[in-house]
């Protein structure tokens, strides 16, 4: 059964408390006060690189397309149009999407599944050096998926830590030069603390690997639309979650001016009896990413959570009437694909 109200998190895992250092002085019985220690936030040898990277993506007029769906999600989508689930079904329908001209004037990098980055057009070409002669950015998913986080209120932990530095290191010599990494939070579920945790501490995780081996990590956790509470539940619960997000990436040194973000908008559940206008949608978003997010962050790409195409185009716009701290555009998927497809 849903939670009726949010599990308060555990104070000291929100309160930052620096690098501290306890000691005992001789003699006493009382430790000494604590010792607040400056470490340097990294991203070793690609601090520039990652900085451009994410201003390449975060340009103006442009987003993400996400192409990133597994083998059995592409598959639903050939099932559509009668074609048999195979490589070379897949590999014809992603060079349909990454050779469209004039694909680069709107979008800036790509989101990749594992096997389309290794894999080239019908006449032998790279689909990474396709996506460079656009000026657009190959990227890769990189998480092994959500699994049941024991524990918590039937909610789910992303897996895919293990092996991560490595895999990072070959994407990168591959051509990919960001990540993704998605994690949900589910709102009839609580969440609970512990759900809300894991999911932060995650994420910052696999920043600061990601950095560590060039690729720019695109910070997701995905606050699903499931539920029937209203658009100010919604608002609690992403500032309570992008709070905890950036405690932890700090804890990490994750470098704030190397990340992309990819939230979900602020809407009322999907189950709730009103729908938000745009302008409302707009003004709950904007609070929250104000209140939460650095403006060091250069670019805000927002997921369509499962909004229709129309639903998720006029949010965006409404959003980007007045100036916004960061670039703030779109990572979408369906809302690209259902209809040019």
């Amino acid at each position: 059964m849903a939670c009726a109200s949010f599990a308060k998190l555990n104070a000291a895992s929100s309160q930052w408390i620096g690098q501290q250092s306890f000691t005992q002085r001789p003699g006493s019985s009382r430790l000494a006060a604590p010792r607040r220690v400056s470490v340097p936030i990294r991203a070793a040898a690609y601090t520039e690189e990652l900085v451009k990277t994410a201003k390449t993506i975060a340009s103006p007029g442009r987003g993400i397309l996400a192409i990133d769906e597994s083998n059995a999600t592409c598959g639903k989508r050939l099932a559509s149009i009668g074609l048999e689930n195979t490589e070379t079904n897949r590999q014809a329908y992603r060079q349909l999407l990454l050779t469209a001209p004039g694909l680069g004037e709107y979008i800036s990098g790509a989101i990749l599944f594992e096997e389309t980055l290794y894999q080239s057009t019908t006449d032998g070409k790279k689909f990474v050096d396709c996506l460079h002669e656009q000026n657009i950015v190959p990227g890769i998913k990189v998480d092994k998926g959500l699994v049941p986080l024991p524990g918590s209120n039937n909610e789910s932990w992303c897996q895919g830590l293990d092996g991560l530095a490595s895999r990072s290191a070959e994407y990168y010599k591959q051509g990919a030069r960001f990540a993704k990494w998605r994690t949900v939070v589910s709102i009839p579920c609580g969440p609970s603390a512990l759900a809300v945790k894991e999911a932060a501490w995650g994420l910052a995780r696999y920043a600061a690997i990601s950095q560590d081996n060039g690729l720019v990590p695109i910070v997701e956790p995905e606050i699903l639309l499931d539920g029937d509470h209203p658009i100010e539940r919604t608002l609690e619960v992403a500032e309570k979650v992008w709070s905890e997000v950036f405690f932890y990436l700090a804890e990490n040194n994750v470098m704030f001016e190397g990340i992309l973000l990819k939230p979900s908008m602020v809407t009322p559940g999907a189950e709730h009896k009103e729908r938000a206008s745009p302008d409302n949608v707009a003004k709950y978003t904007l609070t929250m990413l104000k209140r939460r997010v650095p403006p060091a962050v250069p670019g805000i790409m927002f997921l369509s959570g499962g909004q229709s195409e129309v639903e998720a185009t006029l949010n965006l716009n409404a959003m980007n009437q007045a100036p916004n701290p960061w670039h703030v555009s779109f990572s979408y998927a369906r809302a690209l694909q259902n209809t040019a497809a």
